[in-house]
């Protein structure tokens, strides 16, 4: 599957317009998710932690400044990646989260401001924490109950993880049975590596037996876990470091050190390099030892983890959609080597966009052999006067391909020509045209790119939307060379191709009738899954099920977007101040559901299949399905901690007052919202009068 185009990070965010921002946004959203997917689902990355670490920095920096622009299904509120095929599924009861990143010292001291700003704590109160190395593997859940271990579970997309567990009970370092006084149930929650000596014994032996080599120490320790057969997993030297917890039924701990100190007494293997910290300086402190002795450790981390101690705390502080409000890790610097630029690729992905991809001489860098890097797109090619045959200077941050950070220009030839980035699409010839103010250079082709049509449909059977077993990246170019798909619908076609498919090689009848079996599975399907697989730019899985949930059905959605092509329309109006769903993610909304051939498409497809509205918001509060709008500044508690209170009582937390507003909390130094509620008549909050109605 070819890259996404990736945004210049050099450009500054303070010179954006709001268009330019918007594009920008939409860029990382697109070429973040790619990544996840490469990382956590295929333990195959494309590019450097540096690199991706910079991606996400840019698209957090991107919405600080421009907030109303903030996409819906945002990377920074995101998990992982979609369960692989291969595997059961098992759905986490309590979340498995990421972590927001620190890379500097003053990021540290940021976020400790953050915490006690939330908590309304004094700056003079005691807040300790602890400091961990981030070790750089696979996290896993593991669920005991009554001591016995019954199932393990990767990360997945943070929701929903691949059933490993009969490969983890082959495991001799994860323990069976627990020792000590556990719980009645309780969800172990740690990392699976691999020691770096480990790692070369079994890349020397892979070797010997012809077999394919591993990257480095985690992708052979992802790889050995994910084997089909649960034996071959263990032979394979897996350790596992304990850190968290998900459910947990029968026992609670007040602080996170104490249930580490449990844990060891469980059975299992906590860092010894965890440490506890009473301010900023002690961290910083932490970070720097634990850097210290990276070389001499014998697994691989890529940074040291904060967390606060006290879990009175951390209830409080909740989290955000993608991390915990109370943990941050502090990564370390990349490291760099060089090589040589052999070519430049031109790739296209699923919204036309021209990416370019630097082919490079493979080089060794920091224990991993790396022959490729994404160039982002042509303004980064020329601002770093990247050309065919530049040595360059390489970083890496612990994955597989590296980001080219600079050109060692005293070593080109004299001779070399600048590179002549394409003004038609490689795939389909048709015109690339880049639009004023947009860094990435478009096909016009659409429907005609094959390039385009083969990775829409790619997306249309995806793990998030309709998740069609045995219908992967291979059989879309398959079936696509044969001629049997250009469009969504076409896919539910090939149930009345049997033969045709069975006599496929490498089909068979068997695997033909699954594949039919899989297809009709999902001609009942969730509307949000439907409106995401569609491919709309900026319309990711949040986005999609704010959508359905609003909408209620695909036809109404289409003939809302329809309307509200005009912006003075009560449609535009209705569509826009729904929570978080800003202009920019409107026009890509009005414009895709406006384009005649998208229309028929998906006419098309309702004719196979059958949108399942969602589930009714839940009735156990007294805000269940309401939606709220805070303003001003709030005493008791602070505005996030309001918000993130009311969504987990299932309310709609709107940025905007409209006619459907059900309550405005109004705080201090209200401005304008407040005066939007009173002159349409809603009914108005105070701090007091809301905590009043959520607790009763």
């Amino acid at each position: 599957m070819s890259q996404p185009a990736l945004p210049d990070l050099s450009r500054d965010v303070a010179t954006l317009t709001p268009i330019e921002a918007a594009d920008l946004l939409g860029q990382c959203a697109e070429a973040i998710a790619h990544h996840n997917r490469l990382y956590y689902g295929e333990d195959s990355p494309e590019i450097t932690d540096a690199a991706y670490d910079a991606l996400m920095q840019y698209n957090m920096a991107l919405e600080a400044a421009f907030p109303s622009l903030k996409r819906v299904d945002s990377p920074s509120e995101r998990v992982g990646t979609e369960v692989q095929s291969g595997f059961g599924k098992i759905k986490h009861i309590v979340p498995m989260l990421s972590l927001a990143n620190a890379f500097e010292d003053e990021d540290v001291f940021d976020f400790i401001t953050r915490v006690r700003k939330f908590l309304s704590l004094p700056a003079e109160a005691p807040l300790s924490l602890t400091a961990e190395p981030k070790i750089d593997g696979l996290s896993l859940s593991l669920r005991y109950e009554a001591g016995a271990l019954v199932s393990a579970a990767t990360r997945g997309d943070g929701s929903e993880g691949e059933d490993v567990t009969a490969n983890i009970k082959a495991l001799a370092s994860i323990p069976k049975t627990l020792t000590g006084t556990p719980p009645d149930v309780i969800e172990v929650r740690g990392e699976i590596y691999m020691d770096k000596s480990d790692f070369l014994s079994l890349n020397q032996a892979q070797e010997e037996a012809g077999q394919k080599q591993f990257a480095n120490p985690r992708n052979a320790a992802a790889g050995s876990l994910r084997q089909k057969d649960p034996a071959v997993t263990g032979r394979r030297p897996l350790r596992f470091f304990a850190y968290a917890a998900g459910e947990v039924i029968g026992k609670a701990w007040e602080t996170h050190s104490a249930f580490l100190a449990d844990l060891t007494s469980y059975g299992f293997v906590v860092n010894p390099q965890t440490s506890l910290c009473e301010d900023a300086s002690a961290l910083l402190s932490a970070y720097h030892a634990i850097g210290e002795a990276r070389a001499d450790l014998p697994y691989d981390i890529d940074g040291v983890v904060y967390k606060v101690d006290d879990h009175r705390y951390q209830a409080r502080l909740g989290q955000v959609s993608r991390a915990p409000r109370w943990a941050i890790a502090h990564k370390f610097p990349a490291e760099k080597a060089m090589t040589f630029v052999e070519d430049i690729d031109i790739q296209v992905g699923r919204t036309g966009a021209l990416t370019p991809v630097a082919r490079l001489t493979p080089v060794n860098v920091g224990g991993v052999i790396v022959s490729n890097a994404t160039l982002h797109n042509e303004d980064e090619i020329q601002r770093k006067d990247i050309r065919i045959g530049d040595k360059v200077i390489l970083q890496r941050a612990g994955d597989v391909i590296p980001q080219i950070v600079e050109v060692v220009t005293s070593a080109r030839n004299e001779d070399s020509p600048a590179f002549t980035f394409p003004t038609s699409c490689p795939i389909c010839h048709s015109p690339a045209v880049r639009p004023e103010g947009e860094a990435v250079r478009r096909c016009t082709g659409g429907f005609a790119c094959d390039a385009q049509i083969v990775e829409q449909l790619k997306h249309f059977v995806s793990r998030n939307a309709f998740d069609i077993e045995g219908l992967g990246a291979k059989q879309i170019e398959q079936f696509f060379q044969l001629g049997w798909l250009r469009s969504p619908a076409d896919i539910f076609a090939l149930t009345t191709r049997f033969d045709e498919m069975a006599a496929l090689d490498r089909m068979g009848e068997k695997s033909a009738q699954n594949l039919i079996n899989a297809i009709n599975d999902r001609r009942e399907i969730d509307l949000d899954r439907v409106i995401f697989g569609l491919g709309i730019r900026q319309i990711g899985q949040a986005t999609a099920k704010l959508l359905a949930q609003h909408y209620e059905s695909l036809p109404s959605l289409m003939q809302a977007a329809q309307e509200a092509a005009d912006e003075t329309s009560q449609a535009y109006q209705e569509l826009v101040t729904i929570d978080q769903i800003g202009a920019s993610v409107v026009a890509d909304i009005v414009q895709f559901f406006t384009d005649a051939r998208n229309q028929k498409a998906v006419t098309d497809l309702l004719s196979d299949i059958t949108p399942l509205s969602l589930e009714a918001p839940s009735q156990d509060s007294v805000i269940s399905g309401k939606t709220i709008v805070f303003t001003g500044t709030l005493v008791r508690q602070s505005r996030a901690e309001a918000k993130a209170q009311a969504e987990r009582l299932g309310a709609k937390v709107a940025g905007s007052v409209s006619g459907k507003t059900d309550y405005v909390v109004v705080g201090a130094d209200a401005g304008s919202k407040a005066k939007k509620a009173a002159d349409l008549g809603l009914t108005i909050l105070s701090e007091d009068d809301w905590l009043t109605l959520i607790t009763g």
